[in-house]
């Protein structure tokens, strides 16, 4: 029996109108443009002190989060049926939002545990990207065992803003770590299979390009957060 990956390739269309090279080039392009965005953005609010008034309005924080996640749930449910324009628009709003948000780091943690950390989730994240683009594994076969490891994180941590689970944080932040690890090898596969499928289309391959930067950058980040939680020292 073919496993997933291949059935997904075989469905694809005759011939890809760019290389695969030039578009997962493309698509890890898109992600770094949203984490600069991203980064601007925080660096912007602490160095303005912005965020401090920010977060003076009562429950800015689970605002912002709303947002955020209505804007992936969005594209995400929606990437087929919006334009290429939109799917870039909600994109960068994402990154923007999700900067802002960032900016109450440069708060919490020193400037070079940020950039030793953000040195330090580059080249896991890349190793694993490379892992994920090179290997013939079948990544699709673990992706039940990857939902459920995130929807235990989102468990914990909707918990422990009621409970007090502060003794087994690192223990968790470590699963976090093992399970964006891994994501990215997942996602990273993931551009051949769209590549594949959409290459002839060229409309659809540029949304599909943007949606596998959203989950690229998601793994980055979420990978980041629970590297500086563990390595991290708070001021």
């Amino acid at each position: 029996m073919e496993n997933n990956t291949q059935q997904f390739y075989s469905q694809a269309y005759d011939t890809p109108a760019e290389t695969l090279g030039k578009y997962t080039a493309k698509t890890f392009g898109w992600m770094f443009a949203g984490l600069l965005v991203t980064f601007l953005v925080a660096y912007f609010g602490y160095a303005t002190r912005t965020i401090v008034y920010v977060f003076t309005i009562p429950y800015a924080y689970l605002v912002l989060a709303g947002v955020e996640l209505v804007v992936v749930i969005y594209l995400s449910a929606r990437i087929q049926k919006m334009s290429v324009l939109t799917a870039k628009v909600l994109f960068f709003l994402y990154s923007m939002l999700n900067g802002v948000v960032f900016s109450a780091y440069f708060l919490i943690y020193g400037m070079l545990d940020l950039i030793l950390v953000f040195a330090a989730t580059s080249l896991f994240f890349g190793i694993m990207a490379v892992l994920g683009y090179v290997t013939n594994a079948d990544f699709s076969r673990i992706r039940p065992f990857l939902t459920a490891g995130l929807l235990f994180l989102i468990a914990f941590w909707v918990l422990s803003m009621f409970i007090n689970l502060s003794q087994f944080e690192t223990i968790v932040c470590t699963i976090g770590i093992f399970i964006f690890l891994v994501f990215t090898a997942y996602d990273t596969q993931k551009i051949k299979a769209y590549h594949a499928y959409y290459g002839s289309n060229p409309e659809m391959a540029a949304k599909a390009s943007i949606f596998s930067a959203l989950q690229l950058y998601l793994d980055f980040i979420n990978l980041f957060l629970y590297l500086i939680r563990i390595l991290g020292r708070k001021k």
